[in-house]
């Protein structure tokens, strides 16, 4: 079992949100199914001013995603953040001087008591790098218990920002979920996503934040593949050895007057191999002079990784 709480405000008296409700909603759609259309994730939606949300009534939102056992519970927040001296907070509707919001400390002692396999907290907040790091502890070494992954959109110091309607971290998120960030098996994992999306922020624009203990693999999505499994497995066909090379000739290219269908095959799944890093011609630029030269092919440093899992049949 799998669930989400995906929270988006907007109504904010007085310094009201323009896209945190349209995040949320991208999100939780996202969320909700993989790629394929199958079930992913069963989502608990709140948003403002779609509906009404108290500070009450969240932390027992939040309560509740983290009291019960499954295999992964996700909370996703986007909404105005505060940092105060007595640490990070998350801001609700109903916020007053001395009592603004839920505090980050809070959340993450329900995190790191959650009897759930995995918890993945994503914050797209103002000040959300301080999540993970209590402030009464008086230090700034992040405490996570194992299973738990956090990624925010700024340093504590930062503020996260809206452009066109959409927050910059939660759009990268999203298209992230959607296939950007997914491994050659399909898998979207939450280190992939902060990878995604630390490469799209420069040096001088907010920069996320990942924080996490965990000792096993998690998939928050499964997408299409960008090469069908069927194909990733021949990597032990080709090269029955990692450390084997192919020899080409000119009867695997296609324009070639010696041209073979069987070897031209077998140079499509090569190429296919070649776009996503897994192999690379040996003394050629391309494949194609590597064929008509008679040269050979070999694996990258990733391709021996992929291959090793194909020889041991683990996809």
């Amino acid at each position: 079992m799998r669930r989400a709480l995906v929270v988006g405000i907007n109504d904010y008296m007085g310094a009201p949100l323009a896209g945190c409700v349209n995040d949320a909603s991208a999100v939780a759609t996202i969320l909700e199914t993989h790629g394929d259309g199958s079930p992913n994730f069963g989502v608990r939606l709140i948003t403002a001013p779609s509906s009404s949300i108290s500070r009450g009534e969240l932390r027992e939102a939040i309560d509740k995603l983290f009291a019960d056992v499954c295999d992964i519970a996700l909370f996703y927040f986007s909404g105005h953040g505060l940092i105060k001296s007595t640490g990070g907070y998350i801001i609700t509707p109903d916020y007053k001087k001395y009592d603004e919001g839920i505090s980050m400390d809070e959340i993450l002692v329900l995190a790191n008591n959650s009897r759930a396999r995995d918890r993945v907290i994503l914050l797209d907040c103002c000040h959300s790098g301080a999540f993970g790091s209590p402030a009464l502890s008086g230090s700034n070494t992040a405490q996570l218990a194992e299973g738990l992954s956090v990624m925010t959109a700024s340093r504590s110091s930062e503020s996260a920002f809206e452009v066109n309607g959409s927050g910059v971290f939660t759009s990268l998120v999203t298209e992230a979920l959607k296939g950007g960030a997914a491994d050659l098996r399909g898998h979207v994992t939450p280190g992939g996503v902060y990878s995604y999306v630390d490469r799209a922020l420069g040096p001088w624009d907010q920069r996320p934040i990942f924080k996490t203990n965990v000792t096993r693999f998690t998939s928050l999505r499964q997408v299409s593949p960008p090469i069908p499994l069927a194909t990733l497995r021949k990597l032990c066909v080709y090269f029955p050895h990692a450390s084997d090379e192919y020899r080409l000739d000119p009867s695997h290219e296609s324009t070639s007057p010696s041209a073979d269908p069987a070897n031209v095959q077998t140079m499509k799944d090569l190429q296919k191999f070649v776009s996503v890093g897994l192999v690379v011609p040996v003394a050629e630029e391309h494949m194609y002079f590597a064929a008509m030269n008679s040269r050979s092919c070999r694996l990258t440093a990733l391709g021996y990784h992929y291959w090793r899992l194909a020889h041991e049949k683990k996809i």
